[in-house]
């Protein structure tokens, strides 16, 4: 019976201390206002429907925090402030303190993040339906009835439903989903492959390591329903001294009494104590600097990011799509005989009829660079993870690995071997072409790194933060973009949660900011004291589990992110000096009896309106 007169009330009260109930309580406040200003008497004031929305949730919300937590919030100061009001027939003052304060809770509720679908949304990228191979039957069930060692086949262009092992067959996965890897990487008998990774080319058979509820995608919404737990809401600052404040409210109360016995001047300084300007010193400054951000390009999701934005001194990078643009491109054509169009022609000619992304790219690139149409009537096959064999009526092209090149007794001259090594080492993606025996020419592809991203991460290290690179991508290749740019420390080859461990092990001594783009990063972005995304190319799935999301791609924004969060920070230091310097003031000349409850109330009104005006500042405030 309590319980659910407990809960009814909860319900209640919890509309009428939303928006749209704030904004009829002020519409009867001012009515009243009008009427006390033009000596209107009527049978109803008014203001006490402002009492009767505003007030009461205040008082029912303090006494639900002392009795069910034994937590002493500002609301209580506030709750006695109205009480006392009300018990001398200050019915005004009353009213004006609960409607400040209502504000400052929606200004506050405004500048928290919304709810994150991102949970679901990974969810939703396990496939629900799995090919099971059963005494060479082939059988289709729910993914989530696989059990370990089951055989599942895999054909072309499906993504992988389970964790496995193949046993069968050869082919190529698009793993960015997990590890954010700018290249398909080559899998063959004994290789893993990953749930909801993309199967590209050859049909493989695999045998499953991990149930579907234990799977790489499953402990990757794990993660991110872990992180989202641990994130509290933002605690503001009068709340941290509510036990004070309210221990000195009282016994200055209580000594104004004893001394003068007046119980108006006693109730004027349990009213200018409420902290309203207080209350609306964090979240006004928070919306402003939101506001200029959303100017600039940046979007911030809660005030929690943007004020912990100000206190990061370690920055955690993904690479593809963040540090680089994610689209493979053509850099550099090495021909034998120094006929680089040949090379490009003829290997443009060979992979047209290929999926494979290096072949879309090689495609692209020869779009770009010639007009010529290329011979459609030619023979293509394909070897998965190798290469392809496309021949025409006068020559045999083939296109692809050295080793594809090798295993065809294709001739490769020493000059072209000794580049090989020297071009993986810098990150690229190579395939060699050979007309009929004859090796003619190496085309490599890369990634390609953002003009912003150097100029960035050296005003990241003049602020004195540190830089670490976590990618997904092999070892060499990080190195070689992480040593372009100038990034501190560099971890490769990191699967989801391994990012995860790095960025917990980075908080042990820093402040961090996480920085990524794909599906891949949004655990290590939920668990970092701020999470960045890079909302043009980042991911839907990323953008929700970060805090703060990029428009564009300029990396330069971190660093003004950073120069905000501090002036916002200094704002909200500089409102709070603004509030208790008026409410001192007030409680002085109350103790005196110069002022009252009204004029108290509408003085530390006058407060809240400063506050408000100097937070307004932050929007126009130039931040280079």
């Amino acid at each position: 019976m309590l319980k659910n007169l407990y809960e009814r009330a909860n319900t209640l009260f919890n509309i009428l201390f939303a928006q749209n109930m704030t904004i009829v309580s002020g519409i009867f406040l001012a009515l009243g206002i009008i009427m006390q200003f033009m000596d209107m008497n009527f049978i109803f004031n008014p203001i006490w429907v402002t009492i009767l929305i505003s007030a009461t949730p205040i008082i029912f919300f303090a006494l639900k925090y002392l009795i069910l937590y034994r937590q002493i919030t500002a609301l209580v100061l506030i709750s006695i402030g109205i009480l006392s009001a009300l018990a001398i027939g200050e019915t005004f003052a009353a009213a004006e303190v609960a409607w400040i304060m209502a504000l400052g809770e929606i200004l506050e509720d405004r500048t928290v993040s919304k709810t994150k679908h991102s949970i679901q949304n990974l969810i939703n990228l396990v496939p629900t339906m799995a090919r099971l191979i059963s005494q060479d039957k082939e059988e289709m069930i729910q993914a989530k009835q696989v059990k370990l060692n089951d055989i599942i086949r895999i054909l072309p262009g499906e993504q992988i439903p389970v964790d496995g092992e193949i046993i069968a067959g050869a082919t190529t996965v698009n793993q960015a989903i997990l590890t954010g890897e700018s290249l398909p990487i080559d899998k063959k008998i004994g290789d893993e492959v990953y749930c909801g990774t993309l199967n590209m080319h050859g049909s493989v058979d695999i045998r499953c390591t991990n149930e579907s509820k234990n799977s790489s995608i499953q402990k990757m919404v794990r993660l991110v329903e872990q992180a989202s737990a641990n994130n509290s809401p933002i605690q503001r600052i009068i709340d941290t001294w509510a036990v004070r404040l309210i221990l000195i409210a009282l016994t200055i109360a209580v000594l104004t009494y004893i001394f003068t016995g007046d119980l108006i001047r006693t109730v004027t300084v349990l009213v200018v104590f409420c902290p309203c300007a207080m209350a609306l010193a964090t979240p006004t400054s928070i919306m402003a600097a939101i506001g200029q951000a959303s100017k600039n390009g940046v979007l911030i999701k809660s005030g929690h990011a943007l004020e912990a934005m100000g206190k990061v001194n370690a920055i955690a990078f993904d690479k593809t799509g963040t540090l680089t643009t994610g689209k493979l491109t053509v850099t550099d054509i090495i021909a034998e005989n120094g006929n680089q169009q040949e090379v490009l022609f003829l290997c443009a000619e060979a992979e047209q009829r290929s999926e494979h992304p290096l072949a879309k790219a090689v495609l692209q690139h020869y779009k770009k660079e010639s007009q010529e149409p290329l011979p459609q009537d030619g023979e293509f096959s394909m070897e998965a993870g190798l290469g392809i064999v496309y021949k025409n009526n006068a020559h045999t092209i083939r296109c692809g690995k050295i080793q594809y090149m090798q295993q065809n007794a294709i001739e490769i001259s020493s000059s072209l071997q000794s580049q090989e090594e020297i071009l993986r080492k810098q990150g690229k993606a190579l395939i060699f072409v050979a007309k009929d025996n004859q090796c003619i020419g190496i085309i490599t592809l890369a990634d390609t790194i953002r003009e912003t991203a150097k100029d960035s991460i050296q005003a990241l290290h003049e602020l004195g933060i540190t830089t670490t690179l976590l990618t997904g991508d092999n070892k060499i290749t990080a190195e070689f973009f992480a040593n372009k740019i100038g990034i501190d420390t560099i971890h490769a080859e990191l699967l989801p949660e391994e990012k995860v461990q790095y960025v917990q092990k980075l908080q042990k001594e820093n402040t961090v900011c996480m920085i990524g783009d794909g599906v891949n990063d949004a655990p290590a972005l939920k668990f970092a004291d701020v999470g960045v995304a890079m909302g043009q190319a980042g991911s839907d799935i990323s953008i929700e589990a970060a805090d703060i999301a990029l428009i564009g791609e300029d990396l330069g924004k971190i660093a003004y992110l950073k120069k905000l969060s501090d002036a916002t920070v200094f704002s909200i230091k500089f409102n709070i000096a603004i509030a208790f310097t008026i409410n001192f003031l007030a409680m002085i000349l109350g103790i005196m009896g110069i002022i009252g409850p009204v004029i108290g109330a509408l003085t530390h009104n006058g407060g809240s309106i400063l506050v408000i005006l100097n937070a307004a500042r932050l929007y126009e405030k130039k931040i280079k």
